[in-house]
């Protein structure tokens, strides 16, 4: 487990010194540790070391964890695709949804919040490299979108910013041209509809986090380089707390 707190040590001095890179200060950017498929000792560890935001992927395997792991200090964050019918575990355990791709899920995430008297910090996915393999609303779309979603209060619900993934396996001009353009998107939608607080960049990971934070990155979502390898048994998903 020493091997973590070395891990963390490393990734954490790199994103400090892209942020002073960027001309921005060190807090100007949030890791978050993405730890799914690693059991809840090891994020309790990262944890221990300093680590205070974690990113899940699958709801149910979320949920376990932030119950095996009850600090209060630890922000939440889910990252992947959200199934309407698995809002319900959202709403009111996780503190950020990187992914919010259709109304329809955001309007049951409200009914949810509502019933926990809970507040959600929601970023839009946008597929910026237009990969049919990959979730996200088409850049084009978002402004539709922006203005589909404000035509009236979506309450417990704070839109915040922007999130994409870097084209697969794309050269450093490829994919530090697509976080650009997610920066250019988030300034033109504050632009054009006045949004207060949408100041977040939910881009790169383990391979490409530091070209992230050159092109704007507030928050970097980092797996492979703080836990190591996933195992050959994830953690099992069958069952909701």
């Amino acid at each position: 487990m020493d091997e973590i707190c070395e891990r963390y040590a490393g990734v954490k001095a790199r994103v400090e010194d892209a942020a002073r890179a960027s001309g921005r200060k060190p807090t100007a950017v949030r890791l978050v540790a993405v730890s799914k498929f690693h059991p809840p000792v090891a994020l309790a560890r990262l944890a221990d070391c300093g680590q205070r935001d974690f990113g899940e992927s699958r709801a149910q395997e979320g949920c376990a964890k932030i119950a095996a792991v009850p600090d209060p200090a630890l922000e939440w964050h889910f990252l992947g695709p959200l199934q309407r019918n698995k809002a319900r575990l959202v709403a009111g355990r996780f503190h950020w949804l990187h992914s919010l791709e259709d109304l329809q899920t955001a309007d049951t995430l409200c009914r949810h919040l509502a019933a926990s008297n809970a507040r959600l910090r929601v970023l839009i996915e946008v597929n910026v490299a237009a990969d049919p393999r990959k979730h996200g609303i088409a850049s084009a779309d978002l402004f539709p979108f922006l203005e589909a979603y404000s035509a009236r209060p979506r309450i417990g619900l704070d839109l915040v910013g922007l999130m994409t993934l870097a084209p697969h396996g794309g050269s450093e001009i490829a994919v530090r041209t697509a976080f650009a353009r997610l920066r250019e998107l988030a300034c033109a939608s504050r632009q054009a509809f006045g949004l207060p607080g949408f100041n977040e960049l939910s881009m790169g990971m383990s391979d490409d986090y530091p070209w992230a934070i050159a092109e704007g990155a507030t928050i970097v979502r980092v797996g492979r380089a703080l836990f190591g390898e996933r195992g050959a048994i994830p953690v099992a998903d069958t069952q909701a707390p």
